[in-house]
């Protein structure tokens, strides 16, 4: 294993996130400490309001923590500038959003394309590797539809053909099955399994324990701590409802 693999892609350390003040003041996460490395494909799970999806979005680097740090790939978020900041959501973070983000006004391609477009890849070369993502969504023959002539399962897949596309260090899946079949959802973590197997690391935040079951790693959430942590090698457990959500 190279010195690289060792060092963890992710690294969340003391992450505190608190809303408002005073009486109105709501602690979202509570000194988390989480790392993630080459590899490998952690599921968050908890009850709503855990914290889950705040712990995503500072992890992607699109919201900043209240105290502590968030690493990724080594440069830390919350001291970096807006224009590393913005490289890094471009080269090195794919994120699949629960309501998609799609750009109204571009075909499924041409929101593929984007973010390899913003950071200087050739518009060929940007459709090119667009086209090649879809094709792992089975939504090549859709490419130059626009998002409302899709079903929200094909806008879903068009988001997570975005957050793949590239070479993305990082994949954060915020509920990616969430507008799909059973089946699909199946192939969407086969496909994030596959992209961690080839060395990317993946969060992934789940309800489901048959989609959890496909992680290195479980973490459980509870009123924003980490409550329990389940390896790979009992995580199938979960297929059966052997955890608690």
């Amino acid at each position: 294993m190279s010195a690289q693999e060792h060092q963890p892609v992710l690294q969340l350390q003391e992450l505190t996130r608190v809303h408002g003040s005073g009486t109105t003041e709501v602690h979202a996460l509570r000194g988390i400490d989480l790392s993630v490395f080459p590899g490998e494909l952690v599921a968050v799970m908890g009850p709503s309001g855990s914290g889950k999806s705040t712990l995503l979005t500072i992890a992607g680097g699109l919201d900043l923590p209240t105290s502590g740090r968030v690493l990724v790939e080594g440069t830390d978020l919350t001291t970096a500038n807006r224009k590393q900041m913005a490289a890094l959501r471009r080269r090195s973070i794919g994120y699949v959003f629960q309501d998609y983000n799609l750009i109204p006004a571009l075909t499924a391609v041409e929101n593929v394309a984007l973010p390899r477009e913003l950071d200087g890849t050739s518009a060929r070369k940007a459709r090119r590797e667009a086209l090649a993502s879809l094709q792992e969504m089975d939504l090549d023959h859709l490419a130059d539809r626009f998002p409302d002539e899709m079903s929200g399962g094909q806008q879903q897949r068009v988001a997570i053909a975005r957050a793949l596309v590239g070479d993305r260090r990082l994949v954060l899946a915020d509920e990616p099955t969430g507008a799909l079949d059973s089946e699909t959802g199946e192939s969407v973590l086969a496909l994030l399994r596959a992209r961690c197997d080839a060395g990317a690391a993946g969060v992934l935040v789940t309800h489901e324990p048959r989609f959890a079951a496909w992680a290195d790693r479980v973490v459980f959430l509870r009123d924003g701590s980490v409550v329990d942590t389940t390896l790979r090698s009992s995580a199938d457990s979960l297929l059966s409802g052997g955890v608690a959500q």
